[in-house]
């Protein structure tokens, strides 16, 4: 296996929760009101030291969707994923974006969040069905 080169950033961003590469800035998050099986999930224009997995459909709440896990490039954890293809057009701003999911990262501030009764919470943003 070839040697690992992490990209650092600068700035308030947004770790892995559990080996703290860093993954995302906070100016490049395009919306925070995302929920996935885990609970709330933010999403992203772009993110750093992940590598894509395999592509695949999943039909989520706001319609289907041909997307990719994202795992963290230093531990091997997912943390999120990445939308290829939105097959509703109203959904086309989320192709070439990411999803980091908010029980896998640690906060700008050093904190990690821990499942509690917002995980309980519905909501009409996107979510696996599955």
């Amino acid at each position: 296996m070839g040697r690992l080169y992490l990209i650092n950033l600068e700035g308030k961003l947004y770790n892995c929760k559990h080996c703290q590469t860093h993954l995302a800035l906070c100016e490049d998050i395009v919306s925070k009101s995302f929920h996935c099986r885990h609970g709330r999930a933010y999403l992203f224009n772009k993110v750093v030291n992940v590598s894509v997995g395999v592509k695949e459909d999943r039909l989520m709440m706001t319609g289907l969707h041909t997307v990719a896990d994202i795992f963290c490039v230093g531990c091997g954890s997912i943390v999120g994923w990445k939308y290829e293809i939105a097959h509703d057009k109203s959904q086309k701003y989320k192709e070439g974006k990411f999803i980091l999911e908010r029980l896998k990262v640690s906060f700008p501030d050093g904190n990690s969040y821990w499942v509690s009764h917002e995980h309980q919470v519905a909501s009409a943003s996107d979510a696996d069905d599955a």
